[in-house]
């Protein structure tokens, strides 16, 4: 993976460098190119206009010193004609040349040989500058200079040798940057691999699942690693279910024995003799209590898993929330009087007075959306918030259970104004076998670990939070659908 990784980032990186280097060569040469021809073509107007001006014996001698001392100087070739073409001036022009001719003849008809538009290091060692004598209207005749390109493609050549040392220099910085961003990513990457495919190995082969038939693309060992992650994935979630199913198991294996225990101890009750009577309450209460830890870790493992026990949640139960609550306060009324509490309930209007409203009064069901979640399942969230408010509130607390609509849920919320817990507390009521500082003797602790896996388990949301001045309040956002 990491020489694919090298080969792409380098075709990249000269891709890079050639999109730079090769537009500044060209606009290099180019430059150079310009700078010459135009000299040149300077020149050349320079001697048409000093040969139609040597009208008399003296303007020609003149004109060919002036040429002679250019070619000493420049060491390149000048030709001067009049205009029957005949040469007035020349300075080691090879006249009998076809360039020079068609050069020549071009200017005398006032037309100047296309220039170029680049040189190269390659290039022709002469390029010729042609320009008429005269005006537009009358050509007297032609000047043409052998340019030499020598210097010019010198000094491209040098121009794009340093471009090329440039470019090969960037590319060694580029690949070693690439040498360096390939190890940075891929060292963690491989080492990850490498841990989950030894952990893989160990893990139990998959039991009642499908195998793994999803491809992946990419390279092989990304391919590999997402396959020894799904491997894992699987042999996982199977340790959790196995995890889950001993729980259950464990608890309703133990169901029996105690049971069988507490018939016995019933029936021992009677013979048990006086001084030995509060140890035999102690013991019963503690069976009891085990009974009690056992059903709730039942209750727990089914919640949490409820697709090993034939419990999934289906998108197709729904319930009416305000019914649910109309219910569990009518089963719990009677708790809380003996508590010396209070429990009203607020939000949506009670059902049962909805159902007696006139059809066209606005109030109904219409209006209201239905709760995802069954029945059975919302009313044993609200039992187990009910029964921690009616235990650990305090005589005298007020508990309201409120219904409220929200766009796409529906909140149910029971809360108290009783002594709540201590806010460092509050977010651990949702912990297994957790239970406050200030709460009253009973209970296992798993009663909101129940309602919170039930909760998940159809989509919905379960928090504590505490009520101003004191309280405490437990809220379930269940996701709504239409009637």
């Amino acid at each position: 993976m990491r020489r694919r990784l090298l080969i792409a980032l380098t075709v990249f990186a000269a891709l890079a460098v050639l999109a730079f280097a090769i537009p500044l060569s060209l606009t290099a040469a180019t430059s150079r190119t310009q700078e010459l021809v135009l000299g040149r073509s300077g020149d050349a107007d320079r001697f048409a206009t000093l040969a139609d001006a040597a009208g008399s014996a003296g303007g020609v001698r003149a004109l060919a010193d002036e040429v002679a001392r250019y070619h000493e100087l420049y060491g390149e070739n000048v030709l001067v004609v009049d205009a029957r073409g005949t040469p007035i001036v020349n300075a080691g022009v090879e006249v009998s040349d076809p360039r020079i001719r068609a050069a020549v003849a071009a200017a005398r008809r006032n037309q100047r040989p296309q220039q170029v538009d680049r040189l190269t290091p390659w290039s022709a060692p002469v390029v010729l500058v042609a320009r008429p004598v005269g005006t537009g209207v009358q050509v007297n005749g032609a000047v043409v200079i052998e340019a030499s390109t020598a210097a010019a493609r010198t000094t491209i050549a040098r121009v794009w040798a340093v471009i090329a040392v440039g470019a090969l220099g960037a590319m060694v910085v580029f690949v070693l940057l690439a040498l360096v961003l390939s190890r940075w990513v891929l060292r963690p990457l491989a080492a990850m691999s490498n841990a989950v495919a030894e952990l893989t190995a160990a893990l139990p082969k998959p039991r009642g699942r499908a195998p793994i038939t999803r491809k992946y693309g990419g390279p092989p060992e990304v391919r590999d690693l997402a396959e020894s992650v799904d491997a894992m994935a699987t042999a996982v979630a199977d340790s959790v279910d196995a995890q889950h199913q001993l729980v259950a198991d464990t608890a309703h294996a133990m169901r029996n024995p105690l049971a069988a225990l507490m018939i016995r101890l019933d029936s021992l009750e009677y013979a048990v003799p006086g001084p030995a009577s509060a140890t035999f309450r102690g013991a019963t209460a503690e069976v009891e209590r085990l009974t009690a830890l056992l059903d709730d870790l039942l209750e727990l493992a089914v919640a949490q898993a409820p697709a090993s026990f034939g419990t999934a949640a289906s998108t197709e139960e729904r319930c009416d929330p305000a019914q649910v609550v109309a219910d569990r306060i009518d089963a719990w009324a009677s708790a809380f009087d003996d508590a010396g509490m209070r429990l009203t309930t607020a939000g949506r209007p009670d059902p049962a007075a909805v159902s007696t409203a006139p059809p066209n009064s606005g109030e109904g069901s219409g209006n209201r959306s239905a709760a995802a979640i069954s029945s059975a399942a919302l009313a044993q969230i609200l039992d187990v918030a009910l029964s921690n408010s009616c235990r650990y509130a305090g005589s005298g607390a007020h508990t309201v259970v409120a219904v409220a609509d929200e766009p796409g849920w529906v909140t149910v919320r029971v809360a108290d104004d009783g002594q709540g817990v201590a806010p460092d507390e509050l977010g651990k009521l949702t912990a297994r076998f957790f239970r406050g500082s200030a709460a009253a003797a009973g209970g296992t602790g798993l009663g909101l670990s129940i309602a919170q896996a039930l909760a998940k388990a159809w989509g919905a949301t379960l928090t504590v939070e505490e009520v101003r001045p004191h309280g405490l309040a437990v809220t379930v956002r269940v996701p709504a659908v239409a009637r």
